[in-house]
């Protein structure tokens, strides 16, 4: 029995990776892609690049190993069929359920992992994406040059005389208006630094005006720092339960809580149905998997994000039950029925 179980993980594990390179591929260029609309907007280095992809990872492997253990399974255990050894198996006398059960093994293991991987992973990765392209975006602001137009920075306007040779600026002027003041601000020189995120403007040799209806006032300064508050929107990293628990974005995460637990438990809930399928008879049954294999995918995803919108978060032990319902009454039908 040891062999065989191990016969059957081997074929599983040669199948699942010869699948999983292809769509794992695929994925990664549609998601690269994605990325590389990020370069309209900021200016990124193949290392930035590589570290934005890395933090698409984990949802990456978890929207295609569901789908590749499934068709994988099923392939193995239609070779298995179509070489004739499950016909020899079922003649000594072992059951559908014994296969079941090896399969059982690798697919537990796999939700576990998916579950961790949309739970844990991919809360800290989506935060640290969204802090990297904020950053990145207020980094960009950096490009700002003498002309004859202002630039703005936060809640003032800025111009620029002239650029210095240590790439900093000088003759800079600054305006700042509200409902009870104005401010204008020049200085000699000036260099923008970045601080955790925030653009820091320092300047040096300077002077400032404010003026109200109530008075009129002016002072000199050696050195003075304006910070742009506005320039970015960095998201404090929390607790994976911290995270889906709080209501940034509750609606998105509901769809992709319920979505993402039916697909972690994908691999147990499909092994009836991977049964049903894929165990035929050479001689008398004319194998119709991959049509099979691209009708449950489908099913399984329609009802899970159809039903959404209805029943909420009881989507996931609905679809979970009649899912297993369905499908065990097939493989009673087909499988333990005839073998």
């Amino acid at each position: 029995m040891f062999r065989l179980q191990k016969y059957i993980i081997n074929t599983l594990s040669i199948l699942f990776l010869s699948i999983f390179f292809p769509l794992f591929s695929i994925a990664s260029v549609i998601f690269l892609i994605k990325l590389a609309t990020y370069t309209a907007v900021i200016q990124l280095t193949i290392w930035e690049m590589t570290q934005l992809y890395l933090f698409v990872l984990p949802e990456i492997l978890f929207y295609t190993m569901p789908v590749t253990f499934f068709i994988a399974a099923a392939l193995t255990l239609f070779r298995l069929s179509t070489d004739n050894e499950i016909i020899v198996l079922f003649a000594l006398g072992i059951h559908p359920k014994f296969i079941l059960k090896t399969l059982l093994k690798p697919a537990l293991l796999l939700s576990a992992l998916l579950a961790f991987d949309f739970l844990v992973l991919f809360p800290h990765a989506t935060v640290l994406s969204s802090n990297f392209v904020s950053y990145k975006k207020s980094a960009a602001k950096f490009n700002l040059s003498a002309s004859e137009f202002g630039h703005s920075f936060g809640d003032w306007l800025l111009y620029i005389g002239k650029n210095s040779p240590d790439g900093g600026y000088e003759n800079l002027f600054l305006f700042n208006k509200n409902k009870k003041e104005e401010i204008l601000i020049s200085a000699k020189k000036g260099e923008i630094t970045n601080d955790s995120g925030i653009l820091r403007l320092k300047l040096t040799n300077g002077e400032g005006y404010s003026y109200s209806k109530e008075k009129f006032s002016q002072i000199e300064f050696k050195s003075m720092n304006i910070n742009d508050t506005m320039s970015s929107n960095l998201t404090q990293y929390r607790t994976p339960i911290e995270y889906w628990l709080s209501d940034d974005r509750k609606e998105s995460k509901r769809h992709m809580l319920i979505t993402d637990t039916l697909l972690a438990l994908f691999p147990i809930l499909s092994l009836f149905l991977v049964a049903s399928i894929s165990i035929v008879h050479a001689r008398h049954q004319k194998g119709r998997i991959y049509l099979y294999l691209f009708s449950g995918i489908l099913i399984f995803y329609v009802a899970t994000l159809g039903l959404q919108e209805l029943i909420f978060y009881y989507t996931i032990p609905v679809v979970a039950l009649i899912w297993l319902g369905v499908t065990y009454a097939m493989y009673q039908k087909t499988i333990v029925a005839r073998f």
